[in-house]
């Protein structure tokens, strides 16, 4: 038996959620107006393309924060890469910033789950029994 609000791929069980931040270059204050639609657009479209399901995304005006829950095959860099790579190249032929690059290189990541012992021990005695 599976846990409650857990994913069960071919190999794996999992539930793995990120909360992202992340910032224009010199904390600009650009992610407003046709910029902050266009951006998220893009946020969910890369989600999309890395079936990744968004579950809050706040864009304000100088920082991004994005609540997603993944596949536990894609590394949190390898999310940010592709999620600020894309929306970068797309704003930045679409939208004149001004800027020598959209993004800062940094971001901010934590990981956020609910995972007790007994789910665990569950999952241990699942696996006996196969």
């Amino acid at each position: 038996m599976m846990p409650r609000g857990f994913d069960r791929e071919r190999t794996n069980v999992h539930k793995l959620q990120y909360h992202f931040i992340w910032c224009p270059k010199y904390r600009k204050s650009v992610l407003e107006g046709e910029v902050h639609d266009r951006l998220e657009e893009l946020i969910e479209e890369k989600a999309d393309e890395l079936g990744l399901e968004i579950l809050e995304l706040a864009i304000r005006p100088d920082h991004v924060h994005l609540f997603i829950t993944g596949d536990p095959t894609l590394a949190p860099n390898k999310i940010m890469q592709q999620v600020k790579g894309y929306s970068s190249r797309h704003l930045r032929d679409e939208f004149d910033f001004g800027l020598p690059s959209l993004w800062t290189r940094s971001y901010f990541v934590s990981s956020a789950g609910d995972v007790s012992s007994e789910v665990i021990e569950e999952y241990i005695d699942a696996q006996a029994g196969e």
